[in-house]
């Protein structure tokens, strides 16, 4: 299965967690909510893969919040199975 279908899975799952405090930094910072960060996976595409990182590789996900603006999701699957949202950005 390709990643992006299982990134969307985990999503729709609440499989999840969080870079706290920074990603809802990040998120606050560009004035976006979860809901954009859903929008922008559920219809986006992987635009970049961070494979060198020890902890395992990170997705760069390219997606449009739900005003339209392009914004930025980066992620990883942890070894535990669960998605980590890294952090977030408008383009």
């Amino acid at each position: 299965m390709a990643i992006i279908h299982t990134i969307r899975g985990k999503v729709v799952k609440k499989e999840y967690e969080f870079t706290i405090p920074h990603f809802f930094e990040e998120m606050a910072d560009d004035n976006l909510t979860f809901a954009d960060i859903e929008n922008a996976i559920a219809n986006g595409r992987i635009q970049r893969k961070f494979i060198r990182d020890p902890r395992g590789t990170r997705y760069e996900i390219e997606g449009k919040a739900m005003d339209g603006r392009e914004i930025a999701v980066i992620c990883r699957i942890k070894s535990t199975g669960k998605l980590l949202f890294i952090t977030t950005y408008a383009l």
